[in-house]
């Protein structure tokens, strides 16, 4: 069995390469991420990628093409079902190229993630598999992940803290104000408490 293993990020290649190595499966990675905002950002991820990839010597493919406009078009008006075609977006190049370069199969490191849609993420590669001549290679993944967690940390390798596109980016940040928010109403409450019931 050969491997085309389309990889999002460096941190969550770390478990997935592991299990590969274990089975004797050949693989090459493939750092494909158009959906990645902002450019900074895209630049970080693929500098970590490199940084892990040369240092392992695995065989790898990078597209260095800053495809956000493919994927806002892909997108735009359907934000709602934007991880649907960013998945499929990004399965379909990575099949593509997996004939183009006699891979047998295909699959994904987003299969690593606990924090997407793995029914999917599978039933989108299962689709593309059945319309080319490549096979997609479902491993499960995710029972690493905090084995990989620890391991990237180990290895001082740059984590992102939301998925990648200017949506995830806008939900880690809205979240993360409506956090403080909170904190903040708590504490004034506390504080307004505090002041009524002092003893005059």
């Amino acid at each position: 069995m050969s491997v085309l293993l389309h990889t999002c990020c460096a941190p969550c290649l770390v478990y997935p390469v592991k299990i590969l190595e274990e089975k004797n499966i050949e693989f090459s990675c493939y750092f494909y991420n158009p959906n990645i905002h902002p450019y900074r950002e895209f630049k970080k991820r693929l500098d970590t990628f490199r940084l892990l990839v040369d240092d392992r010597n695995y065989n790898y493919i990078i597209d260095r093409d800053y495809g956000l406009k493919t994927f806002l078009r892909a997108v735009v008006f359907k934000e709602d079902l934007r991880c649907r075609h960013c998945y499929r977006m990004r399965l379909e190049q990575t099949a593509k190229l997996a004939a183009e370069n006699d891979h047998d199969h295909f699959s994904t490191t987003l299969l690593y993630s606990v924090y997407q849609n793995h029914s999917l993420i599978i039933k989108q590669a299962e689709t593309i598999s059945s319309a080319s001549s490549v096979d997609f290679m479902y491993r499960d993944f995710r029972p690493g992940w905090q084995q990989g967690i620890d391991e990237s940390i180990q290895c001082n390798l740059y984590r992102q803290s939301y998925c990648g596109c200017i949506y995830s980016e806008q939900e880690r940040y809205d979240n993360r104000l409506k956090k403080q928010l909170t904190r903040k109403r708590k504490n004034d409450v506390q504080s307004d408490r505090s002041r009524h019931n002092k003893p005059e």
